[in-house]
């Protein structure tokens, strides 16, 4: 349950100890935050977007793993899981290496391709 996975890195962020903490922040009744916990009730997209921009997450990546929370079909549902790994699993980090090591290929074609082998038998 993604839900409360964001429950928890938002508490642990802001260094709370039980879960009425984060209700307040919320706005929201106590219990509600334990039905979001049990499944009974679901984050919202707001919800989920602030927890994430509060605890260092991609907004991006929380709405994916709450929509997957919400889907009660289990062949959607772990669609909705597999997007949010594949999302996940990309990054910035994988692009942004991904275009130094062309530029680095582009302008010294030996050198970058050895240097590359010897990253690849690391």
């Amino acid at each position: 349950m993604y839900s409360s996975e964001l429950i928890n890195a938002y508490k642990k962020a802001k260094n709370y100890i039980q879960d009425k903490q984060v209700a307040h922040d919320l706005n929201l009744d106590p219990p509600k935050i334990s039905k979001i916990r049990k499944g009974v009730r679901q984050l919202t997209d707001s919800e989920a977007v602030f927890l994430a921009e509060n605890s260092g997450i991609d907004p991006e990546i929380a709405l994916l793993g709450c929509h997957a929370d919400r889907n009660e079909n289990p062949e959607i549902k772990q669609m909705w899981e597999h997007i949010a790994k594949k999302y996940n699993g990309l990054g910035l980090k994988a692009i942004s290496m991904t275009c130094a090591g062309l530029a680095l290929m582009a302008a010294t074609p030996n050198k970058a391709l050895a240097n590359c082998v010897l990253w690849l038998l690391m």
